[in-house]
């Protein structure tokens, strides 16, 4: 039965990291990796899985259209936490299983947030980045410590996140549209509205899924009600934040800087945004520590032999 079950691997870093292919392999020794690392256009993705039984994909969309063409296809695994690049009710017309865990990178992307929060609030970036450029600036920024800090989104990461922060005193002030009344109780946090968070906050960062209730959630008109000693970040998912507003709110010192590592394209073209020096921009890289990596992999190998091996 292994020998017949076709399978194939889209994402680039499943594909390169060794363990994983050595682990696939071993239970389903007919397996397709992107061992190029391609980001496939949507033509090159179709004949890479028309006829597969059982896929892993990373970022890659799967559409209705795709879903039509892979007649064989009975599982989905996600490598990753986010859903929002497949097409859940066409997945569903089909039958087609998706195969997910939630929260498995919660560490890898809560800690790279806790460090962006920590760069800006000490002015770490800034000056690295003039000392290498000959300037010699001595302001060191603020504390961390004791400062409020506004969560959208108190699902794993957020919640990873609010741990993280316990140490350092933060006056934390969250949104969700799930009601977590007792666990914002049992943490000392406050349940506020978005629009309050970005008003009175000295850090706001984003931990929200994207879909159309969330499309350029920070825009102008929200940049403008921030403080302009504030930051921004977005370890969610691009889109959630107007990237042309963000330039504009930059360069017009609506807001002391940002952080996003997630971009409506990527990689991201707009050089004008991400040459601005008060801006932190990183590679999609929230969720790729190696911990995290292996993590994400492993699950996605375990729906897959859960679903055929049952």
């Amino acid at each position: 039965m292994q020998q017949k079950l076709a399978i194939a691997a889209t994402s680039p870093s499943f594909c390169k990291n060794s363990v994983l292919r050595n682990a696939i392999c071993k239970i389903f020794p007919n397996t397709r990796l992107n061992l190029e690392g391609k980001k496939f256009s949507k033509g090159e993705l179709v004949e890479f899985i028309k006829d597969c039984d059982g896929v892993i994909v990373g970022l890659e969309e799967i559409d209705a259209n795709l879903l039509s063409k892979c007649k064989n296809l009975k599982i989905i695994s996600k490598y990753g936490v986010g859903l929002n690049n497949i097409d859940l009710d066409a997945v569903k017309k089909r039958d087609i299983k998706i195969g997910w865990s939630g929260g498995v990178n919660r560490l890898s992307v809560a800690e790279m947030t806790l460090g962006y929060m920590i760069m800006f609030c000490r002015n770490l970036f800034v000056t690295s980045n003039q000392l290498k450029n000959g300037i010699w600036n001595k302001s060191g920024g603020f504390e961390l410590s004791g400062k409020k800090v506004g969560i959208i989104g108190v699902g794993f990461i957020g919640k990873e996140l609010i741990r993280l922060l316990k140490p350092f005193g933060c006056e934390i002030y969250v949104n969700d549209i799930i009601n977590q009344d007792q666990y914002y109780a049992e943490n000392g946090l406050k349940s506020v509205s978005k629009n309050e968070i970005f008003s009175i906050c000295d850090i706001v960062s984003i931990h929200t899924p994207y879909d159309k209730s969330t499309e350029n959630m920070v825009d102008l008109e929200i940049f403008k009600t921030m403080k302009k000693s504030s930051f921004v970040i977005n370890s969610a998912r691009g889109g959630i934040l107007n990237e042309n507003d963000l330039k504009f709110a930059l360069k017009n010192g609506l807001i002391a800087g940002a952080a996003i590592d997630t971009y409506i394209d990527e990689p991201p073209t707009d050089m004008d945004l991400l040459s601005l020096p008060n801006l932190i921009c990183t590679p999609h890289i929230g969720g790729n520590s190696q911990e995290a990596v292996l993590a994400m992999g492993m699950s996605a190998i375990k729906h897959l032999k859960e679903f055929f091996y049952k």
